[in-house]
C-alpha cells in the first residue's frame, strides 16, 4: 500500500532531512580535527600504559593498492613450474599447547611468492638483536617466530618496537614479519591488541631489559624452549615459494637471494625432492663478517674461522665433499657443486637448506633443552630420499664467537637430553618408520 504526500508534507521531510544531514557533517568535522591533532601530537611509548594504550588505538589504514597486487592467478618459478601468492593476515591459533599469534606485527614491504626468499627463524625477545646484522646481508623478507609466555610478551613487544623502529636502518620494519606465541598455561595477562601495534610511535630510548637484563618470565618459570614450534610456525607462514629454515644467529652470504633464484630458474622443476644446502661456520670473537667465499677462505687458513661445531659436534654438520667446497675456487652467481645423502658417514648430519613448505614439519614434541631436536628431520627427508645439493658459492656464519665443549657442556641439562633421548627412541622414531618408511643407509642415531 503506497501512502500519498502532500506537497507540504513533502517541503517537511526535505527540511528535517537537510538538517539531519548539516548535523552529521558538523559532527564528522568535529571527529575529524580531534584525530588530526591526536596524530600529530603523538603518544610516546610507555610501558606503564602498554595495554591501556593498545586498546583505544584506532585501527591503521591498510594500503589496499599494495595488497591487490598479490591477487591473482599463478607466477612462473621456471619454465615449468609456478606458485601461487598469498597474503599475510593476523589470525589466532591454536598448536599443540600454544596459543599462536600469526603475522602479529607484518613487514611493510610485499613481495610476490616468486620474486625472493624468505629467511624463516626463531627466538626470543633477547635474541632480538641479530635481526639487524642478519638482514644488512639477507636484504629480502624474515618471517619469526617469538617465545613469549607470560610477562615476557610486553618485553617482546616492547623488543620488537625498538628493533623495528629505533635501530640504524629500517630493515626490520621493511622485511620482518613477527609470530608470538606462549603456552596455555601460561598465557599473559593482557594480551594487546594487533592493529594497535602499527600505529604506535615508540620512545626511542632503550629499553632497560636491553640495557640491563635480568631475569626472563620463562627463566623464572624454567620453562623448555619448543623450538620446533617456533621453526614450524614460521616456515608455514612464510608468503614466497621458497624458504631459508635457519637459526636466528645464523648470517647468510650477501646475494644469496637474486643468485639461488636464477640458479632454481635455470635448472627448472626437480625430478626428485631436493633441498638446497649451504656449508657453515663459526668465527672468532671480535672479527668482521666475510662477505665473499674467497675472504671467508682465507679466514680459514688464518684458524679466526672454522667449520661450525668443529669443536662440539664435528659430524653433525660435516657436509659430504666439504674439502672440495673449499678448493673449488669461487664463480659468478651460483651452481650445484655436489649432490649428496644423509648416509654414511653422513648419516648424523643436521643440514641447514634452502627450500618450500612441501618438506615434512619437525616434530613439535622436542624442545631445544632436550638436543637432537633435528634429528628427527634429517631422518625424514633421508627415508623419503631427498637430494641434498649442496651450493658452490652459499654460506652460513655464526655470530662472532667459537663454541667449545666446555663452554657447551655448562648449560647441558643431561636429565632433559636423556628423556628427550628416550622420547625418540621408544615413541617417535617407531612411529616415524611408519609414517615415512625405512631405507638402508637412513639412521636417527
Amino acid at each position: 500500500m503506497v501512502i500519498a504526500l502532500t506537497p507540504s508534507r513533502q517541503k517537511l521531510l526535505i527540511r528535517g532531512s537537510v538538517a539531519l544531514n548539516l548535523i552529521l557533517l558538523f559532527y564528522l568535522s568535529l571527529q575529524g580535527g580531534w584525530l588530526r591533532t591526536s596524530k600529530s601530537s603523538g603518544q610516546q611509548f610507555d610501558r606503564k600504559i602498554l595495554n591501556k594504550y593498545f586498546q583505544t588505538a584506532p585501527p591503521p589504514t591498510v594500503p589496499q593498492t599494495e595488497l591487490s597486487q598479490l591477487l591473482g592467478g599463478p607466477l612462473p618459478l621456471s619454465p615449468t613450474s609456478h606458485c601461487y601468492n598469498k597474503e599475510l593476515q593476523f589470525s589466532q591459533g591454536l598448536r599443540g599447547q600454544y596459543w599462536v599469534l600469526y603475522n602479529y606485527v607484518k613487514a611493510e614491504k610485499l613481495f610476490q611468492c616468486n620474486e625472493t626468499v624468505t629467511y624463516t627463524t626463531h627466538g626470543d625477545f633477547t635474541f632480538l638483536d641479530n635481526l639487524e646484522p642478519l638482514l644488512h646481508r639477507w636484504q629480502g623478507p624474515i618471517s619469526i617466530a617469538v617465545y613469549a609466555p607470560g610477562s615476557d610478551l610486553e618485553d617482546t613487544i616492547d623488543s620488537i618496537l625498538y628493533h623495528r623502529d629505533c635501530t640504524n636502518s629500517s630493515l626490520v620494519r621493511h622485511f620482518a614479519t613477527f609470530h608470538l606465541f606462549f603456552d596455555f598455561e601460561h598465557t599473559p595477562s593482557q594480551v594487546p591488541k594487533w592493529r594497535s601495534l602499527l600505529n604506535k610511535r615508540p620512545s626511542c630510548e632503550v629499553p632497560e631489559f636491553l640495557s640491563n637484563p635480568g631475569s626472563t618470565y620463562r627463566s623464572s618459570q624454567h620453562l623448555d624452549y619448543p623450538v620446533n614450534v617456533a621453526r614450524n610456525v614460521a616456515r608455514t607462514t612464510a608468503a614466497t615459494h621458497y624458504v631459508f629454515p635457519s637459526d636466528i644467529e645464523l648470517y647468510p652470504s650477501p646475494g644469496l637471494i637474486p643468485s639461488f633464484l636464477s640458479l632454481v630458474r635455470a635448472r627448472g622443476a626437480a625430478t626428485r625432492p631436493a633441498v638446497y644446502v649451504n656449508s657453515i661456520f663459526e668465527i672468532q670473537a671480535g672479527h668482521s663478517l666475510p662477505d665473499t667465499k674467497a675472504e671467508l677462505v682465507e679466514l680459514l687458513k688464518k684458524k679466526v674461522v672454522i667449520p661450525f661445531h668443529k669443536q662440539v659436534c664435528s659430524q653433525c654438520h660435516k657436509i659430504p665433499h666439504s674439502k672440495e667446497w673449499l678448493e673449488t675456487p669461487p664463480t659468478e652467481g651460483m651452481s650445484v657443486l655436489y649432490t649428496g645423502r644423509r648416509t654414511k658417514p653422513f648419516q648424523h648430519w643436521e643440514p641447514i637448506y634452502i627450500g618450500t613448505n612441501q618438506e615434512p614439519l619437525y616434530d613439535e614434541r622436542l624442545s631445544w633443552e632436550g638436543r637432537s631436536d633435528k634429528m628427527v628431520q634429517g631422518y625424514k627427508l633421508c627415508a623419503l630420499d631427498y637430494d641434498f645439493h649442496i651450493l658452490d658459492n652459499a654460506f652460513l656464519i655464526h655470530r662472532p664467537g667459537i663454541k667449545t665443549k666446555k663452554t657447551l657442556l655448562s648449560s647441558l641439562d643431561k636429565e632433559k637430553i636423556a628423556a628427550q633421548n628416550t622420547l625418540i627412541k621408544k615413541s617417535i622414531f617407531p612411529q616415524i618408520k611408519k609414517l615415512y618408511g625405512v631405507r638402508k643407509g637412513c639412521e636417527m642415531f
